[in-house]
């Protein structure tokens, strides 16, 4: 990369400076002598060494110095000064936390469905020097690990545990992705995956299934509570069986409950009135405790 990429607005500022004292000795020169001429020189030399000497990297960034091929230092963040023509930066390292979009299509899980999946990465750069030397291009490559874990884990993954299990399958990503990266000196700090595709056959499939596995759930809880009504009422009928004037006071409350209301005409059977007679009830009650010991 140009060293010029990090050449400080000071760096330009005094190089500007040099060339109007360069100017105002040239000027000297002309009047009182040669020797102003060499001062000139040196002025305009340095004039245009200090944009190549003077860097500034920003409080983010780190500078990897090479001197004549082989590793200097690494410089940054501030000012620092390197060695024209000696030295030069090799790249600059930006060490704040970087995102990597990354998806894979048509990736087939376990028990072999064919999904789409979007996801994003978090990293940073923790060395320099190694992520500057040990690769060529870290942010192509930490994208290019990104998308083969990916694909690896939804191939070991079945599509029930990959729609339902995001955070399980966020922290292996994370935790294969930067095994791989460590190495170039980048470290992953999180691993999302914001999205999974399914075919819109399997949609309509699973949809199906998911209204199949509820009307199976109502029917259950519709006859569980069938079962606790009929349970009840038999206890209600062997409770009136055994109390004629528990029974009584039932009849004489339901019929109660239904006149209630007023301006309704309500027809009661002959029936109901006779069994809140107390002369007939013991009757009534011997019938159906000889019924019941019939059955």
């Amino acid at each position: 990369m140009n060293t010029l990429r990090g050449a400080s607005a000071l760096a330009g500022v005094l190089a500007v400076i040099c060339l109007l004292l360069a100017g105002f000795c040239a000027w000297l020169g002309f009047v009182q002598g040669a020797g102003f001429y060499v001062l000139a020189g040196l002025l305009v030399l340095l004039a245009i060494l200090l944009p190549q000497s003077l860097m500034m990297a920003n409080q983010w960034e780190k500078a990897v110095v090479l001197r004549l091929g082989k590793l200097q230092a690494i410089r940054g963040p501030g000012l620092f000064f390197i060695l024209p023509v000696i030295d030069a930066v090799a790249s600059w390292v930006d060490q704040r936390i970087q995102t990597t979009e990354f998806v894979a299509e048509q990736a087939l899980t376990r028990d072999t469905v064919p999904v789409n999946v979007d996801a994003i990465i978090f990293w940073q750069v923790h060395d320099a020097e190694k992520a500057s030397l040990e690769i060529t291009d870290y942010r192509q490559a930490i994208a290019r690990v990104a998308q083969t874990s990916l694909r690896e884990m939804i191939g070991s993954t079945a599509l029930s545990a990959l729609l339902s299990e995001r955070k399980a399958a966020d922290a292996q990503l994370k935790d294969e992705i930067g095994r791989k990266t460590a190495e170039w000196g980048v470290a992953v700090m999180s691993v999302e995956i914001r999205d999974v595709a399914i075919p819109m056959a399997l949609q309509d499939a699973m949809s199906r299934q998911a209204q199949a596995e509820r009307e199976r759930e109502a029917r259950v809880i519709l006859g569980n509570a069938e079962r606790e009504v009929a349970q009840k009422f038999v206890e209600a009928a062997e409770i009136y069986a055994q109390n004629a004037a528990a029974f009584q006071l039932r009849a004489m409350n339901i019929i109660y409950e239904t006149t209630k209301e007023r301006g309704a005409t309500i027809l009661i059977p002959t029936a109901m009135v006779d069994a809140m007679n107390p002369g007939t009830m013991p009757g009534l009650v011997a019938a159906l405790t000889k019924t019941g010991a019939g059955a």
